[in-house]
């Protein structure tokens, strides 16, 4: 299975998690409580992962499985520092505007693809480091709001904190991906080995928040394995699924390809989201949108493209080019 058939399946599964998640709604209102659906996401990955791992130890009783302990604590890190994400998302909720964290949101691309090169130590060309900030700005400009709206102002005007926050929460967000990206790749283990890994902790730090919701709510609705299924409905179902397998294809991406492929899939996974909204929930198109699109376009062709297809070389110019220079284009082919 390609990379980019699997990047353009997660793309389609993000845009429609949004869509799905408001259709979950009832007059503008979550039914359901809203922190089981990552707790039963969580689940659905282990189990579709125990499953294709008891079909491969059938298949192939040389599977590799890493064991030892060394190797199995390094799992809950990435569901720790999601956890501590997920707070600080809230926090910076509380000193800007939902439109101002979305467009900080976009920071994440940046800081992905720095600790990209400073802890895998993978190399960028620059002109894929152009194409990176390109993306950044394309999806900063299809959020970015009409001046003749009320909230135009809005993003300058937010506390420090709020910077800060949004700021960390983008390096927090980034840091996730880079070490699950090492995590997957640091050996030869089965791909669903290290899924269950990774998922039987997260179903347990997932299990842990609902716990303290209820011990916070002093236990007044009942333990939250009484009321796992309250409210939830045949959408709300998807949106587990939906959640469930983007999962599994984020975690298929971070094995054979990188953060990068992912960056983009979900960044193509928001214009897009944006798009369908205009005809399902009558969301009006602007300028900025449009030309946020083309500008993330511009962006993967100009990170994904070979050198050859982005600068005209002439043939006669490159046979002419003495011995140094075709060194050069060599290495700009390697790196890219």
């Amino acid at each position: 299975m390609h990379w980019y058939f699997v990047a353009a399946l997660l793309t389609v599964l993000t845009s429609s998690q949004g869509i799905l998640t408001t259709l979950s709604q009832s007059n503008g209102k979550y039914m359901y409580d809203y922190a089981t659906v990552p707790f039963l996401a969580e689940v659905f990955k282990l189990l579709v992962s125990s499953v294709l791992l008891w079909r491969e130890c059938q298949a192939s009783p040389s599977t590799r499985m890493t064991t030892d302990w060394k190797s199995v604590r390094l799992y809950p890190i990435p569901s720790v520092i999601y956890l501590i994400h997920n707070n600080v998302q809230f926090a910076t909720l509380i000193y800007v505007d939902t439109s101002t964290y979305q467009i900080m949101g976009n920071l994440k691309i940046v800081t992905t693809g720095i600790l990209f090169r400073l802890f895998l130590k993978r190399k960028l060309s620059n002109l894929q480091w152009m194409a990176i900030l390109l993306l950044a700005v394309g999806a900063t400009t299809s959020q970015v709001k009409g001046c003749g709206e009320a909230s135009c102002d809005s993003l300058f005007s937010a506390p420090i904190q709020g910077y800060m926050l949004g700021v960390l929460s983008a390096c927090l967000s980034a840091l996730a991906g880079v070490y699950t990206e090492f995590l997957m790749k640091k050996n030869n283990d089965s791909l669903y080995w290290q899924n269950v890994q990774l998922y039987t902790f997260g179903a347990i730090f997932n299990m842990a928040r609902l716990l303290l919701d209820d011990f916070r709510g002093g236990f007044e609705n009942g333990p939250w394995w009484q009321r796992l299924f309250n409210g939830y409905t045949i959408t709300t179902c998807l949106v587990v699924l939906n959640l469930g397998s983007t999962g599994l294809l984020v975690s298929w991406l971070m094995k054979y390809a990188d953060n990068i492929v992912k960056v983009y899939s979900t960044s193509m996974a928001m214009l897009l989201t944006m798009l369908l909204s205009v005809y399902l929930f009558n969301f009006k198109p602007t300028l900025q949108l449009f030309l946020g699109i083309i500008i993330c376009m511009m962006s993967l062709h100009m990170y994904f493209a070979p050198p050859n297809m982005l600068v005209d070389i002439p043939a006669a110019t490159v046979k002419a080019a003495p011995e140094s220079l075709k060194g050069v284009l060599v290495e700009r082919r390697t790196d890219s």
